[in-house]
């Protein structure tokens, strides 16, 4: 007589049966891409099981840069963005739904901010443009006049109808305080569409993360010092399915008569911000990271604070020059986030102005 199978006897042959019908996990290799959009690079680093995959999955999200940089751009002649501009003064123009979702969060972020982020500014920006080109103060009475059609309460919103309206002539947009951060927030999503969600977007100092690469709790990625071309960054960051970036006054900036201004132009005085610093801003998705940063880095450490701290899950480091020499402020969630160290060999990507 055969002795029956016990339970337990039963489970193991069901769990070796399961583990022989399983498919074993793919091994998966890591892909660079890199092209120029929006007057800057765009890097991607993607980990996927095969070479043909990777580049399906890039040129999709490469493709979704480019069709955004036609609709935001403020260099292209027959931009979306230009398009509404030149219709300064007339009535509410139908948008498409990035150029709403982009202008909706600026007006929000202005509100926000008290004006400190303004992306009617585009006057007094082509000014100092030039000044910085000429190293020349700007014309007092032109920027007096171009000062008079800065304020984001003259852009009239309409979330149902998607239109937008500038209610004086001659105003321009610049979207260059928040555009790149969307651009890296809808790549990744190209990439995700595509099945590839071990990827990272940066575009300049705005970085834009899913998830972590095989075997690793998140990306590095390493936040930079005030003079970040001499000195070493000041930390790691390890993050997953998040965003950083940094503004600063590191790389672009015009000395004149002895002062330094930022390529930074603060909306309320028509002038360069002249306090150096970089900040550096932790959010669930790059739209955030690059409005915040601008907005903390026009308002300085006091009032800037608080607009991080209103923001859910968002967190800044500013370093800045003082009196009393190089200074570190942290708000109150910005010790809490992850941090490492890269390993032998590692490249980490460096969020910098």
């Amino acid at each position: 007589m055969i002795a029956p199978l016990s339970l337990g006897f039963l489970l193991v042959l069901q769990v070796v049966g399961a583990s022989l019908d399983a498919e074993p996990t793919p091994k998966l290799s890591r892909f660079d891409f890199a092209e120029t959009h929006m007057g800057t690079s765009f890097n991607l680093v993607l980990y996927t099981e095969d070479e043909p995959t990777a580049r399906s999955a890039s040129q999709a999200a490469f493709a979704r840069i480019a069709a955004l940089d036609a609709i935001l751009s403020d260099y292209q002649p027959e931009s979306e963005l230009m398009r509404l501009c030149r219709q300064a003064g007339g009535p509410p123009v139908p948008v498409s739904e990035p150029l709403f979702e982009v202008l909706a969060r600026s007006k929000a972020i202005y509100e926000q901010s008290h004006g400190a982020f303004d992306v009617t500014v585009a006057p007094v920006v082509r000014l100092w443009r030039r000044a910085r080109r000429d190293r020349k103060m700007p014309d007092l009475d032109r920027l007096a006049e171009a000062l008079a059609l800065v304020g984001s309460d003259k852009m009239l919103l309409d979330p149902v109808a998607k239109t937008v309206q500038l209610t004086k002539p001659s105003i321009k947009l610049d979207l260059g305080g928040l555009a790149k951060g969307y651009a890296a927030d809808e790549a990744l999503r190209a990439l995700k569409a595509k099945g590839v969600t071990r990827a990272l977007v940066a575009g300049a100092g705005d970085i834009v993360v899913g998830d972590p690469p095989p075997g690793r709790d998140g990306w590095t990625i390493g936040v930079a010092a005030l003079n970040p071309g001499k000195d070493a960054p000041r930390c790691y960051l390890s993050l997953s399915r998040a965003a950083v970036s940094t503004a600063g006054d590191a790389e672009q900036f015009v000395e004149i008569d002895g002062k330094r201004y930022s390529h930074i132009v603060d909306p309320r005085t028509g002038l360069g911000v002249v306090n150096r610093s970089n900040v550096t801003v932790f959010a669930r998705d790059g739209l955030t990271a690059d409005s915040l940063d601008t907005a903390i880095y026009v308002l300085g450490p006091e009032r800037g604070l608080p607009l991080v701290e209103s923001t859910d899950e968002a967190a800044a480091l500013i370093v800045r020059l003082s009196p009393k020499g190089e200074e570190t402020i942290e708000s109150q969630r910005w010790g809490r986030l992850p941090t490492t160290q890269p390993k032998p060999n590692e490249k980490p990507v460096l969020s910098r102005p």
